[in-house]
């Protein structure tokens, strides 16, 4: 299988392009010509085409946490994920044979802030930013699903994975005690495996019958309280921090509301239907993978 990835350079790309590589499949990293999405010109590494390949994997995005959301922040974070993926679809949905399955990456972000409530793919989108982002992230696909192609919004949840993403900036600040519950704690944390998310998305690429959103997350969400503690668990710290939510307000804006202070309990139900076997399932083992 020829895969085109973008984003290959990131985090999950990296883990992803090496899984898929280790399972027989041609990986190309898919690279843009402009630093501004809006005159994107995307391109295969080392090509002079993007035909005849048999899948395209979907990751790049302005990250989301790091920097406060001023309006600037807000507007890359929204144009990277719509403009950018529509100038993507269209570029594949012109070719002669555009790939057969285009694979787009999405947030349970999609779910906004929920309490309690089961989410699964059938779930309305939500209210805010994120929820904004996402829905329109995901209709931004559809020009290359006119064309055909079975085209997945893979909904991801906290990737916990080692050398990068979120463990990255938590690790050192829970090896020195300065770490723990954020705001209440009460609320739902979705999250998933680096290594299980690679072997989902190999596992959607490989089945036919799959198609749509998808909830790329463990069985088993944990709350934002559980989360600190497992991972102080982990690390053979304390957890005795608490930051309230006025704080993370003050220091962080909106993005506190809806990235460090949302509650989105989402299940992976058309995985789970569709016989896939998570690795890691429980927390405790996924952050131990993590931190070796």
């Amino acid at each position: 299988m020829r895969v085109l990835v973008s984003g290959s350079s990131g985090f999950i790309g990296k883990a992803l392009s090496g899984y898929l590589s280790e399972r027989g499949c041609e990986i190309v990293p898919l690279m843009r010509t402009s630093a501004s999405f809006g005159t994107t010109v995307w391109r295969a590494a080392g090509s002079a085409t993007l035909d005849d390949f048999d899948a395209c994997v979907h990751l790049a995005g302005e990250p989301l946490a790091g920097k406060r959301w001023s309006p600037e922040k807000r507007q890359k974070i929204l144009l990277s994920r719509t403009i950018g993926t529509a100038s993507l679809a269209a570029s594949l949905a012109g070719l002669l044979r555009p790939p057969p399955v285009f694979l787009s990456a999405s947030a349970v972000g999609f779910y906004g802030n929920r309490g309690e409530e089961l989410l699964d793919e059938g779930s309305p989108s939500g209210k805010g930013f994120l929820p904004q982002v996402c829905e329109e992230w995901e209709k931004a696909c559809r020009y290359i699903s006119d064309r055909g192609s079975r085209v997945i919004s893979t909904r991801f949840g906290l990737v916990l994975g080692p050398g990068g993403g979120i463990l990255k900036d938590l690790i050192p600040l829970y090896r020195i005690g300065l770490c723990g519950r954020l705001g209440p704690g009460s609320q739902w944390l979705s999250w998933i495996a680096l290594f299980d998310l690679c072997a989902a998305i190999d596992f959607l690429l490989r089945t036919p019958s799959i198609h749509g959103p998808v909830n790329l997350v463990s069985p088993h969400a944990v709350r934002q309280k559980e989360f600190c503690v497992t991972l102080a668990k982990a690390l053979h710290r304390p957890a005795l921090c608490h930051v309230p939510a006025w704080a993370l307000r003050l220091f962080k804006g909106k993005m506190a509301d809806e990235l460090l202070l949302a509650s989105a309990r989402a299940v992976p139900k058309k995985l789970c239907a569709s016989g896939f076997q998570f690795k890691y399932p429980e927390l405790i083992e996924a952050l131990k993978k993590s931190l070796h």
